[in-house]
């Protein structure tokens, strides 16, 4: 005989109702832009998380539509904005609030899209009293309440290794390697040039999707955003020299570099880049470097008075397959065929 009880309910063996999962975008003021391409592409409008900066400087967020039980993706770089008078830390800080309100009005996944990882560089401790910042920002996101972070061409792999979720680390390689496939090969000879020993495993295999042979860059730091470049290691006369790095910055060292390249016989330099930071005098280096070309995504927003020879081009496409197959549980390795790993 059964002890349920006379009269009781039998329990329930399904959900009593259909449920369909939400996917809502929103983002910061660093990444609009971007956010409004990956929106348009997925047929989401994005959500206005009503963010608001007091005049004593302090951020607020009140996300202006109900997100409870949506899978909420927050694209936002960590990097300044000019045209929104926004430093890299008011971006910082921006997704730390809207992370923290999306988990308090019960969104049922909070993402992190952080095409531009702010602070990467800071990685290691180089120095004795330094901080490791990196694993800083990542501890800090993941106290604020992210479910899973997808970011794209981190400066290093170990940057992975600092969070406790998911990491989905994206490339910008198959945007890149297409550029150069469709409008420098006709240049003549390529050789992709590697701007340290570090970035070797990339440029060869950047080398391979081109179908080019690839040299290396020998340089010292001094000091902190500071290079001395050395020689080249490798074959460059008579070639169109294509440097490859994930950042460009000040532009010291990648002015230095191609004019290192050009010394060495090289009949014309460009530089491609996954994030163009272009800090300080950054512009006015680059515009008078032996430079032809400069190519960057847009994974940071292009400040006003770029000279010519920069070119942007969008990594929408890629962060838009990266997200609808993290909200539809797909695989994100088999957008890349599993080459997202360059580390």
């Amino acid at each position: 005989m059964s002890t349920m009880e006379v009269g009781a309910s039998p329990l329930p063996t399904t959900v009593p109702f259909a449920y369909d999962k939400r996917m809502m975008i929103t983002s910061g003021r660093s990444s609009r832009e971007l956010a409004a391409k990956i929106a348009a592409k997925l047929g989401v409008a994005l959500t206005d998380p009503g963010l608001k900066k007091f005049s004593d400087g302090e951020v607020y967020c009140r996300f202006q539509e109900s997100i409870r039980g949506a899978d909420l993706f927050i694209i936002q770089s960590t990097c300044g904005n000019e045209r929104e008078g926004l430093t890299a830390n008011d971006a910082l800080m921006e997704l730390l609030v809207m992370v923290d309100a999306a988990v308090g009005a019960s969104a049922h996944r909070v993402i992190a899209v952080t095409p531009w990882y702010g602070y990467s560089r800071q990685d290691k401790k180089s120095a004795p009293r330094e901080p490791i910042t990196a694993r800083l920002v990542a501890k800090m996101l993941e106290t604020a309440g992210i479910d899973r972070l997808l970011t794209l061409d981190l400066h290093a792999g170990q940057l992975q290794g600092f969070f406790q979720k998911p990491v989905d680390h994206m490339t910008a390689l198959p945007v890149l390697t297409q550029y150069v496939k469709d409008q420098l090969a006709a240049d003549g000879d390529l050789v992709i040039i590697s701007p340290d020993a570090g970035r070797v495993k990339l440029t060869r295999k950047f080398a391979q999707k081109v179908e080019a042979p690839y040299a290396l860059l020998e340089k010292e730091r001094p000091a902190q955003q500071v290079a001395e470049i050395g020689y080249v290691i490798g074959d460059v006369k008579g070639k169109v020299a294509v440097i490859v790095d994930d950042i460009i910055d000040t532009g010291g060292t990648l002015a230095a570099a191609a004019q290192t390249v050009i010394d060495e016989g090289a009949k014309k330099v460009y530089a491609l880049a996954t994030h163009g930071i272009f800090s300080g005098n950054a512009f006015e280096t680059l515009a008078n470097s032996p430079l032809s070309g400069i190519v960057v995504t847009d994974t940071v927003p292009l400040r006003e008075g770029a000279p010519d020879i920069i070119r942007q081009l969008t990594c929408a496409d890629i962060l838009t397959d990266s997200v609808r197959a993290i909200f539809t549980d797909d695989s994100v390795s088999e957008i890349f065929a599993g080459e997202n790993q360059l580390f």
